[in-house]
């Protein structure tokens, strides 16, 4: 499944067209690699998602193409989940 679904199924991200976005501006690595959104994520991969002053990194659990609102997180594990400080995300931001 491509990566922009993926976030927008599973929830991490309200929309698709905002999870393209984020790929864009290179705020989503899948084990450790800045992607593009058309990336094919497999279960047991792990996304970071760089979302202004917060990072948040889920495991891949389950593939699917539509869930209910609220199995929506049974999609992912949650790994790590943290706030930058305004002087990292300042860091990130210019390009880490």
């Amino acid at each position: 499944m491509r990566i922009d679904k993926y976030l927008k199924v599973s929830r991490l991200v309200k929309r698709r067209p905002l999870a393209k976005q984020l790929c864009d501006a290179k705020r989503i690595q899948v084990n450790g690699k800045v992607v593009k959104p058309g990336v094919v994520v497999k279960v047991d991969d792990v996304i970071e998602i760089r979302y202004g002053n917060r990072i948040v990194e889920a495991k891949v659990i389950m593939l699917k193409d539509h869930v209910k609102k609220e199995d929506a997180a049974s999609m992912y594990e949650l790994v790590r989940q943290e706030k930058l400080t305004q002087i990292e995300t300042a860091f990130v931001d210019d390009g880490e």
